[in-house]
């Protein structure tokens, strides 16, 4: 089986946000390392933004951060909070044999999250890289963190991996 990495919303829009405890710039650096890691050994790597249903146009800064996409990477635009629901993720990670999922990016309470529960449901294996997503508020990261993240899976720092 295969563990792959799940990069929510590293957006330019979403990285330019007050953001805590950890800054977007902090974020982005810290999951190119994850995604460098992952591609050095030759695992997938998921690229998962947003787009605003219902609008002609997407606002500036919708697409993903400069580089951040790689030949071989999955690519992956939700239309909801979470990244499973009206997307083909569930399938293309199981075209890989994924049985675990490592999750970052942006935001820890909202994208993060939905993804990890639903995650969860599809009975992933998931995993946590809390210095590699931050959230709009510090105590709002750090409750889901130290709480709520652990009841779903394991919950490490980019260095476990890089």
């Amino acid at each position: 089986m295969t563990t792959a990495l799940i990069l929510i919303d590293l957006m330019p829009r979403i990285l330019a946000l007050p953001l805590a405890p950890h800054s977007g710039a902090e974020v982005l650096a810290r999951c190119r390392r994850l995604a460098d890691a992952f591609r050095a050994d030759r695992r997938p790597v998921v690229l998962v933004r947003v787009d605003r249903p219902n609008v002609s146009e997407q606002p500036p800064g919708s697409g993903f951060a400069d580089g951040l996409v790689h030949p071989g990477d999955i690519v992956v635009v939700k239309h909801t909070v979470g990244a499973f629901h009206g997307t083909d993720l569930h399938e293309r990670l199981r075209e890989r044999d994924v049985d675990t999922v490592v999750l970052a990016g942006l935001v820890t309470t909202m994208g993060v999250e939905s993804t990890a529960r639903a995650a969860s449901d599809h009975d992933y294996e998931v995993e946590f890289v809390a210095d590699a997503m931050s959230g709009f508020a510090a105590d709002e990261h750090d409750f889901t963190v130290d709480r709520i993240f652990p009841r779903f899976g394991a919950v490490h720092d980019t260095a476990r991996y890089t």
